[in-house]
Parts: C-alpha cells; sequence; structure tokens
C-alpha cells in the first residue's frame, strides 16, 4: 500500500497533500492573499510566500492523514510547467524532504496532473477518454489513451480561456481573482444580452485574443455613451461573456468527440470550476448520451492531490528520478 506525498508550488498555492494505495487521507491549500492589492500574481512575491508556507503545509498534510513521515514511500512534485521560482521552492524542499528520509522522488507534468485528478474520486472515466483542461495559462483538448499515454489535439493559439476571463474581470474594474466575481455575476445576468464573437479557427485548435479585444472596445465604447455602463449591466455582461467562452470551448470538445467517436468527456483545470462551464459540458453529455466527468472544485484548481494521485500512478510503474531533477517553467506535455 504505496504512501505518496505530492507537492504542488507551480503559481500561487502551496499545496500538499497525502495519499494511499490511491486513495487520498488528505490535502492542504495555503492560498496566497498578497497579489490581490497587485491585481495578478506577482513572481517574486509568489516564490518568497511559498518558502513561509511549505514546511506548515506539509506537515498539516501529513497530520491530517494520520500517517507518520516515515510512512511515506515516495515523494510526487510538481517539475513544471509553471512559474520557475514558485517551482523552485517546491523541488527543493521534496528533494531535500526525499534525501532525509531516504525515498524516491517522482517528477510530475502539472498539466497532465489535471488530467488524472479524474482517478481521485468515483466514478472514474474509462481510457481512452477527451479531457477538456482550462485554466488561466492553458486551453487544450487532451486524448487520454492511458495513465500517461496522452496526445493534446486542440489547444489555444494565442490566448487561453482563463485569461479573457480575467481580462472582463480587470475591464470591468473587478477585484484579482476575477474568476469567481465572474461566476457570481454571470449566474444573475441573461446570457443572451449582448453577442460576441465566436472565433472561426479550423480543427480542434482554440483562439481567443480576438474575443478579449471584442470585449474590451464593446465595454469602451459603451462607457464612453454611459459612464455607468458597467456598473449598470455587470450581471448581463458577466454572462454574455462567461456564455461566448464556454460555447467556444463546448463546441470545440464536440466536434473532437465525434470525430474520435469517444463518449467520456471530462473537465479539469482552474477555470472547470466555472459554474456556466460545468453545466455546460453535463448538458453537452445528455444531450449526445455521452458520459461527463468534472472533479470536485478542490481538485479542479492548483492542488496537491492531483500530484499524490499522478505520483502514485508512477510510483506502481516505478518512474523514479534524481536529485539532478531540476524544475521546468516550460514542460512539454
Amino acid at each position: 500500500m504505496p504512501v505518496i506525498l505530492g507537492i504542488e508550488s507551480s503559481c500561487d498555492e502551496t499545496s500538499a497533500a497525502v495519499c494511499a494505495d490511491g486513495v487520498m487521507l488528505s490535502n492542504v491549500i495555503a492560498n496566497q492573499t498578497i497579489h490581490e492589492a497587485y491585481g495578478g500574481v506577482v513572481p517574486e512575491l509568489a516564490s518568497r510566500v511559498h518558502q513561509q508556507n511549505i514546511i506548515p503545509a506539509v506537515n498539516q498534510a501529513i497530520l491530517n492523514a494520520k500517517v507518520n513521515k516515515n510512512d511515506i514511500d515516495a515523494i510526487a512534485f510538481t517539475r513544471g510547467p509553471g512559474l520557475l521560482g514558485s517551482l523552485l521552492v517546491g523541488v527543493s524542499f521534496a528533494k531535500s524532504f526525499a534525501l532525509a528520509l531516504g525515498k524516491p522522488l517522482i517528477e510530475v507534468n502539472h498539466m497532465q496532473a489535471h488530467v488524472l485528478a479524474h482517478f481521485i474520486d468515483e466514478p472514474k472515466p474509462q481510457f481512452p477518454f477527451l479531457c477538456l483542461t482550462v485554466s488561466g495559462g492553458h486551453t487544450q483538448i487532451v486524448l487520454v489513451k492511458d495513465y500517461f499515454d496522452m496526445e493534446v489535439i486542440g489547444q489555444t493559439n494565442d490566448d487561453a480561456a482563463g485569461e479573457a476571463l480575467d481580462k472582463t474581470s480587470k475591464v470591468l474594474g473587478l477585484p484579482y481573482p476575477g474568476g469567481p466575481l465572474i461566476d457570481k455575476y454571470a449566474r444573475q445576468g441573461n446570457r443572451n444580452a449582448y453577442q460576441f464573437p465566436e472565433p472561426q479557427i479550423p480543427g480542434f485548435d482554440f483562439s481567443f485574443s480576438g474575443l478579449k479585444t471584442a470585449i474590451m472596445y464593446f465595454i469602451r465604447d459603451n462607457v464612453a455613451i454611459n459612464p455607468n455602463f458597467t456598473q449598470e449591466h455587470i450581471a448581463d455582461i458577466c454572462a454574455s461573456v462567461e456564455y461566448r467562452v464556454v460555447t467556444i470551448l463546448l463546441n470545440k470538445l464536440k466536434k473532437a468527440a465525434i470525430a474520435y467517436g469517444i463518449k467520456d468527456i471530462a473537465l479539469a483545470g482552474g477555470v472547470s470550476a466555472n459554474t456556466g462551464l460545468r453545466q455546460g459540458i453535463q448538458e453537452l453529455a445528455a444531450q449526445q448520451g455521452w458520459n461527463a466527468f468534472i472533479p470536485r472544485f478542490e481538485y479542479c484548481t492548483d492542488n496537491a492531490a492531483m500530484i499524490a494521485i499522478a505520483g502514485y500512478h508512477k510510483y506502481l510503474q516505478g518512474d523514479f528520478v534524481g536529485q539532478d531533477v531540476a524544475p521546468l517553467a516550460r514542460m512539454p506535455f
């Protein structure tokens, strides 16, 4: 019964989790509020706060799991992709802790871990399945043939879907992080109030830069006419923007699923916490007679549970790395 400690520090969440034989025993996430004053993540500050949080987070994860540190069989960590300074804190701690305990190290690709978050709880998708992975920095459709046999069949050519939502929140003057607030306002608005363009990109790829520009010009032009436009119509704006982002994502996912003849579709990444997207993929699956899989909210945003479950499956394959491993800001999928 292998016990795996997972460590995640790719951006601004410091997280540690423990799983035993694939069963999650704990998942501790320390968020960083310091970035709110700057309207986005400041890399240097993020790495400094990781240094403060990582030991308490790991200690709490071990305590919550009710295991002894000597019971740990391997330490899994996010090697990349992510902010280099943030990754360096997690990688350095993992290497030191593994060396002190005499335990092996397991490197994990952050984006693969988002996909494997579907194997933490029941029900689990059946191979092969398609996973729509959506975050602030990535938008991908992944063909998942096995735990570590994955192929990106569609991805953004420019900006990620999360960036379109972040840009909208900034233009609307919403505090950071704006994603949850857009979600909140969208629930109160009319998604058909305003029409935003859907990019016509061939294949399964995405583009969100044009949508970002269209949103910015739309708000600029209407504020020029009515300075209170955003305050008076914020719910409808958020609902309309969210609806367009969701339709762009799901139209491509539907196209890919039909092309590959796949009936198990999944959602992962930080933006998968969005209510409209979660409802949309469930409605799509119901319409097509497919099966939809969405992780619990705590496994959607960056977390160490997904690192631990990825580490568990790598442990079963004997896939370890040495003490010479270094973080990678850009890590091939």
